[in-house]
């Protein structure tokens, strides 16, 4: 049998091994070490969400970006190329004294000069007719052109509403400049056919001053030469009854 000390000891061994292990599969919750934790995710999540918030206006400013360089859909460069042509087409159409410096200055040199003795009273008679002619024709070419600017007005019209509606639904930066430059164009031609009118107007109005100015002069050659000595009338006989 076994004494009783050596019973007792045997036990005491039995019940250490025994609890060893039951203490080692303890767990210890420690808050502090938890509440570090959560924080640290806590900022990682953040980190992320900063990360997709910068992927997401990254990816914004390119498609500004995309939409800021499409072409506007609509282009009036055609249309307003044609009445311009219109226009200079109607200028080149000038009759006899055209606008042409060369061309003018013969014209004040023959035609328009003063008329001097030794003109014959035909060639007198010959540059009034020829004067009278040009300024009915500048007065003929001046209507004409008004005529062409008023139908470009129609083209103008059609043009503005289409570059409004153009521009107003433009998608980026560059189409609003596109349609801005358009209507920057359109009103450089409104400019250049008032400058037309303007210029057939008053070339109308200087060759008619021109050619009253001219008849005036002819007017006291003639007269002079009717009053001079041997040039205006003489007696005669003359038989009034058979």
């Amino acid at each position: 049998m076994i004494s009783g000390k050596r019973w007792a000891t045997s036990l005491a061994l039995l019940v250490l091994t025994s609890a060893g292990p039951v203490r080692a599969q303890l767990v210890v919750f420690d808050p502090n070490n938890y509440a570090q934790n959560v924080l640290t995710a806590a900022r990682e999540l953040q980190q992320i969400n900063n990360q997709i918030l910068a992927l997401q206006n990254q990816a914004e400013m390119l498609i500004n970006q995309s939409r800021n360089l499409v072409n506007l859909p609509y282009s009036s460069l055609t249309q307003l190329q044609q009445s311009i042509e219109r226009t200079q087409d109607l200028l080149k159409q000038a009759q006899r004294l055209a606008y042409d410096v060369q061309q003018i200055e013969q014209a004040f040199k023959t035609i328009y000069a003063p008329a001097a003795a030794g003109v014959s009273a035909a060639d007198l008679a010959d540059n009034a007719r020829s004067r009278w002619q040009t300024s009915v024709a500048a007065l003929q070419d001046a209507l004409k052109l008004q005529a062409g600017v008023v139908g470009n007005l129609d083209t103008i019209k059609s043009q503005s509403a289409a570059l409004v509606a153009a521009s107003q639904g433009a998608a980026g930066a560059l189409a609003v400049r596109q349609a801005g430059n358009q209507i920057l164009a359109m009103q450089a031609q409104q400019l250049a056919d008032l400058t037309a009118v303007v210029a057939a107007q008053g070339r109308a109005q200087s060759l008619t001053m021109a050619e009253r100015a001219a008849a005036q002069d002819q007017a006291r050659e003639q007269l002079r030469r009717f009053l001079t000595q041997g040039q205006g009338d003489q007696p005669s006989n003359v038989r009034m009854f058979h």
